[in-house]
């Protein structure tokens, strides 16, 4: 007899999945739950809660219980110009529905699906479509982000929310999501500990990625491209931006990379291609700036006098029509071990590296950041004697801003 019970009794452990499937609350245009809301309000903590296809007219619903919603291919949720979905409580987790048609507001920033307060909650696989704000996580912790796809109507700046949106948040993770055509692409604001990482964020209006005030966070391999004015990082230390590709953000307020103010972060193994500034940085210190390769920019580098002891070694400066700029005759960083395109010395030892160095600085760099209006003459005849000469006897440009051992390969 206990033979046949701790069979019966597996049996049962064995359909266990099955019965909390059984359990499961269903949402249909024509069953007995018709609404997510509905849904909400029946379910149970920890409860899955399954969306059948349809299109569910439905704003401000509110998720105040842990709960697993889920929808089938087809099911819309749409906000009639109102947000969506506002969780305020932990561990809930939204996969596989689409949203839609959240209205602009000059006054609230409306948010399809929105976390206030919560925890532990996974926002995976999800579309958005014509949204002010697509997700947006505030005061929230150990929260996922993970291979949604966002698309908004670029409208105008002030008509458009942000695709992804954090404010007073830790422990974030954003992963394969993709972006396009809202404000800022990922806007991050007093958050910490968080990781970005294999996101393509492009054609949005203003940044790709637009995060300040955000210590001790980490961006990996990120395509962030074809922005009105590229990525910019403000206000923030201890940051990792490893392994992205910034491109293709070109306009007269276009960066690939903006740094202000910020310090103690590491900036390696990227792809700068096709902006108008590769990286322009401006009171930034103690940054470690290596491996990264700056190609067909207008300007590689723009780094002003105000960053000081920062590190620029083994980068890859080809085809640039300006390799470095500065608007000081001093220079407080170090340049080594860089590969320039531009670079017309030997290498008789054959060790890899120039016996001559290399002043990546030209004087008519400098007469542009005096007078922009110069750069009409760019190719011409005249400022390559001007460049010439200096390079013979440099007299204005910086004395110490100097590649002593620049490489004579392009580095992998």
């Amino acid at each position: 007899m206990r033979y046949f019970r701790l069979i019966f009794l597996g049996f049962i452990i064995l359909l266990h999945p099955f019965v909390g499937a059984a359990q499961s609350i269903l949402v249909s245009p024509n069953g007995e739950v018709t609404s997510l809301t509905e849904a909400i309000r029946l379910a149970t903590e920890g409860q899955h809660i399954l969306i059948e296809p349809g299109v569910y007219v439905e704003n401000d619903i509110v998720v105040d219980k842990p709960v697993h919603i889920q929808g089938q291919p087809g099911a819309i949720l749409d906000g009639n110009e109102h947000p969506i979905l506002l969780i305020k409580a932990d561990s809930v987790t939204v996969e596989g529905l689409l949203f839609r048609n959240v209205g602009t507001s000059f006054v609230d920033d409306r948010a399809a699906l929105k976390v206030d307060e919560g925890a532990h909650c996974r926002i995976k696989n999800n579309h958005f479509e014509d949204t002010f704000f697509a997700i947006y996580l505030a005061k929230t912790a150990h929260c996922e982000i993970h291979q949604n796809h966002i698309q908004g109507h670029k409208a105008s700046e002030s008509r458009s929310g942000n695709g992804i949106h954090l404010w007073y948040s830790k422990n974030i993770t954003i992963t394969e999501n993709e972006v396009r055509g809202h404000r800022d692409g990922i806007y991050l604001e007093f958050v910490e500990d968080s990781m970005v990482k294999q996101n393509i964020s492009e054609h949005n209006m203003r940044y790709g990625l637009h995060f300040m005030f955000s210590d001790r966070c980490s961006y990996y391999e990120n395509m962030l491209r074809y922005n009105d004015a590229g990525v910019a990082v403000m206000y923030t230390k201890h940051v990792d931006i490893i392994g992205n590709t910034f491109e293709g953000n070109w306009g007269s307020a276009a960066y690939g990379l903006l740094l202000k103010d910020i310090t103690d972060s590491q900036i390696q193994d990227n792809l700068f291609s096709l902006n108008t500034i590769g990286i322009y940085a401006e009171g930034s210190d103690r940054m470690e700036v290596k491996h990264n390769s700056f190609i067909d920019n207008g300007w590689a580098l723009k780094i002003m006098a105000n960053s000081i002891d920062n590190t620029f070694t083994e980068n890859n400066f080809i085809a640039n029509s300006f390799d470095v700029a500065t608007n000081s005759r001093q220079n407080n960083s170090l340049f080594t071990g860089n590969y320039w395109d531009k670079y017309k010395g030997y290498d008789l030892d054959r060790d890899g590296k120039g016996d001559v160095p290399f002043r990546p600085v030209t004087l008519y760099s400098l007469m542009i950041e005096k007078n922009e209006p110069t750069i009409i003459l760019l190719n011409s005849f005249f400022i390559e004697l001007l460049n010439a000469a200096e390079r013979v006897l440099p007299a204005i440009t910086p004395e110490t801003l100097i590649d002593h051992e620049p490489a004579t390969e392009r580095i992998l």
